[in-house]
């Protein structure tokens, strides 16, 4: 599960398999974990006023989901290097469901790390409806194949004790 430095062809589209509605309590909860007091994240009152009358999901939540959706298929072996790009073209509301897709735009060994590569992808998240509500560039340093870490459940016993 995960792909190595090897296997990212620049100018591939991934489809990633899963999607997430995002629910009120999520909105809510991820506005008060972050410190996020502005009131068109939870407060119906206040965003029934909006150009956009119901709450909106707070914008740092949809990067966090789609960046998640990815993971399996881009940053498994990784180590995120940065985030660029930043654009939410439109809004995602309370209820709505985010997929995701992302295009390989570069892949690069590194210079100073030769066990792994640098990979640049750019992401797009959209909701039900096939709106993109997100999209952004991603750098993230991959671990060639052989040299990525493995989880316990692949190790034999004598290794784990």
């Amino acid at each position: 599960m995960g792909r190595c430095f090897e296997d990212f062809e620049p100018g591939a589209i991934l489809r990633h398999e899963l999607g997430r509605t995002i629910s009120t309590t999520d909105n809510a909860w991820f506005s008060l974990l972050t410190v996020n007091s502005n009131p068109i994240h939870f407060d119906a009152y206040y965003s029934s006023q909006t150009e956009f009358g119901k709450p909106l999901v707070n914008s740092t939540l949809t990067l966090a989901v789609v960046t998640g959706i990815s993971v399996a298929d881009i940053s498994r072996h990784a180590v995120n290097l940065g985030w660029d790009e930043v654009r939410l073209p439109n809004p995602l509301f309370e209820g709505d469901t985010i997929y995701a897709e992302t295009e390989i735009l570069s892949a690069r060994p590194s210079k100073s790390r030769p066990n792994m590569g640098v990979v640049e992808v750019k992401s797009r998240g959209f909701n039900q409806h096939g709106v993109v509500v997100i999209e952004y560039r991603r750098s993230i340093l991959v671990y060639k194949r052989g040299h990525e870490p493995q989880p316990a459940t692949r190790m034999s016993p004598a290794k784990l004790g």
